[in-house]
Parts: C-alpha cells; structure tokens; sequence
C-alpha cells in the first residue's frame, strides 16, 4: 500500500478558480445566488455542533439570515412530534440536515445499535415529512462510512454499492445510506427535490475532544497536548492527567497498527462544499466532498506529534482495530457539479485545530 509524501498530503489540488461566468457550469448554473434565494428560510439540524456552527457562520456571512437552528434540547430529531414541531416553528424552504449520533472506533463498537437506530430515525422522518410540507430542497449529508470496506481508492461514487461497510462503521454508515435511497425514490415518485453528500473525515477548530466519543484527529491532538500539560486547571482530577512534568517521559497510546489510511476534510471547506451544493446541485446521484489526499494514522501521528511539540513516547496498541484499511475520495464530481475545491492545506488545518484547542476553556 503506497501513500502520498509529506509535501504531497498538505496542498489539496485548488489551482482552478470558480468564477460566475465559469464555462463548467452552463445555463448560468455557477452565478452567485440572487437576494431572492438568499431570503429563503434555512432550517439547520444539528446547527450547534460543530460542522453547524461553521455552516451558519459561513452563510451569514455570505448573506442568508433567515436560518433556523434545530438542535437538542429544544428538539429531539429522533422523535417524530419534536420534528414535526421544528417543521411548524422554522417553516423551512430548504433543510439542510446535519445532525447525527456518530463517534470514533470505540463509540462505534459499543453503541452499535444505537448509532443505527438514531441515524435512520433522523433520516428517514425529517426527509419524509419535508416531502409531505412541500419543502423547496433537503440537503442530506450522509457519510464516507456509507463505502465498502475494500472500496478501490480513490473512492468514486459508482462503487458506493459494490460492498458491504466496514464491520466497526456499518450500522451508522448504512442508517446514513438508507437517505440516499429515499432522496432518489422520493424524487422518481414525488418529484422532490433531494440532495446526498458524502463528506470524508472532518476536522478542525470546535471539533469534539471529547475523549469517548472523538475521532482521529482530537483525540491525538488532546493526548498529545495533555500529556505536556499535565497540571493544565482544565482537566481537575482528570483521568487523563498525566502525573510526570517531563514531556519526554511520557506516552501517548494510539489504536491500531498505523497502516491504515485517511482522507481529512478541513470543516470550513466543508461548509463551503455544502452551500455551493445548495445553491448549484439538483440531482440525488450522490456527490463526494473532500480534499483529495491520502495519509497514512502513522504519519498522521507523527505530523501531530511534530506541531504539537510532543517530545514522548507513541505506543500502538496492535489489539485494536483499524477500521476500514484505506479511505481517499474521488472528488472531480463535486468540482464539475457546483464548482468546488478544497483550499486548506492539511498541515495548516491541523495547525488551526492545535491552536484552537490550547485556547480553549
């Protein structure tokens, strides 16, 4: 298995630039939204976690005000009366729906038929009865865990279904999935207009660190940071304090052998796909959003380690899994639909993301 150099992972490939009169986007499909569509009323789930608050920031500042946040406690997308409820308080022309139960490996293995459950529920009630409320557009924002386990890499979308997911991804990547197949039969039936993304691995500042359920990324950088602050008053009596000052003592253990592969998606890149999907895409085929690049856990570890100034020892706990063994997208789709590119060098994101953290309360 080959991966890409250091230098090669951090430049995601943006040399192209979208402009309104773009020839890639004919019948004026590239033009910038009018103040018509700016006024449409957006309903956001899952608008307070972290993908939806660098969602709404980046529509507010391109002009869309009328945005409605549908988020727990006020309301529980699981439940088909608190959805219901969110339809009658946002009356929405468009739902963009990003809330979701997700969580890393561990998460994943222990709350199977949880992650399944709340995931379908979610999906299958808030599109159906945006059907029956004559929404204008649903956006739904599936997975990368949708893909077969041993999906030929660079994923492309025609090989979503040559195969099963990976074990430890396959209750929530299928739950997530199960919207692709209702957006493209609600719109052979009903003529509605649904959308499916497929984002790969987000990161990025206000990324959940949280050390239960985090992914990859915050939780090496939580580990790395914490174990040369180990007095940090952040983390009173935490269990993961580390009671020797001298960083270079200390260790840090990491799941797995280091050979599997990711693709990360910086998640204001994310946001930007998702609008210009929103304002440009009216197809349900569905669509990779990405930044195209492939890097291996271990030198992602060692690249965390590095900017992070960790100075002690990595252990790999080989009796973990690794999850599915590779993951890079195809991404010319989301380029020749509605005209997107991933700008964020990965090293700079990650740079983003550690600073984030260390300020963070």
């Amino acid at each position: 298995m080959s991966t890409k150099s250091r230098s090669e992972i951090r430049k995601p490939n943006n040399d192209k630039e979208i402009t309104n009169n773009d020839s890639r986007f004919p019948n004026n499909e590239s033009r910038i939204p009018n103040s018509e569509f700016r006024s449409k009323r957006i309903t956001i789930t899952g608008g307070k976690g972290f993908l939806g608050t660098h969602l709404i920031n980046n529509l507010t500042a391109k002009g869309y005000h009328h945005l409605f946040i549908a988020d727990i406690p006020q309301y529980n997308l699981v439940k088909l009366e608190d959805i219901k409820r969110m339809y009658d308080d946002s009356k929405p022309d468009i739902v963009i729906h990003l809330a979701a139960r997700v969580g890393g490996i561990g998460f994943n293995q222990e709350n199977p038929a949880t992650l399944f459950y709340e995931n379908i529920m979610m999906g299958t009630q808030l599109l159906h009865e945006g059907y029956l409320r004559n929404v204008e557009k649903f956006v739904a924002i599936g997975t990368i865990c949708a893909y077969p386990k041993f999906t030929p890499v660079p994923f492309k979308e025609e090989d979503l279904w040559n195969g099963y997911p990976e074990e430890t991804n396959a209750p929530y990547g299928l739950a997530k999935k199960m919207m692709l197949v209702q957006s493209q039969a609600y719109r052979q039936q009903y003529g509605f207009n649904s959308i499916f993304l497929l984002p790969v691995n987000l990161y990025g500042p206000g990324d959940n660190f949280d050390p239960k359920s985090s992914h990859v990324i915050p939780a090496l950088i939580k580990k790395c940071v914490d174990a040369m602050s180990n007095n940090d008053s952040r983390f009173p009596n935490s269990e993961f304090r580390i009671p020797n000052h001298d960083s270079r003592s200390t260790t840090v253990e990491v799941w797995g052998t280091g050979k599997a592969t990711r693709e990360f998606f910086y998640v204001e890149d994310a946001a930007e796909a998702i609008i210009l999907a929103t304002e440009r895409y009216n197809k349900s085929e569905p669509v990779n959003i990405g930044a195209g690049f492939e890097i291996s856990i271990k030198e992602l570890v060692a690249l965390i380690v590095d900017l992070t100034g960790f100075k002690g020892k990595v252990l790999w706990d080989t009796s973990k899994p690794d999850g599915q063994p590779r993951r890079m997208l195809d991404t010319t789709k989301a380029e020749k639909e509605f005209g997107f590119k991933a700008k964020t060098l990965f090293e700079d994101g990650l740079k983003k993301t550690i600073d984030w953290y260390k300020r963070s309360p």
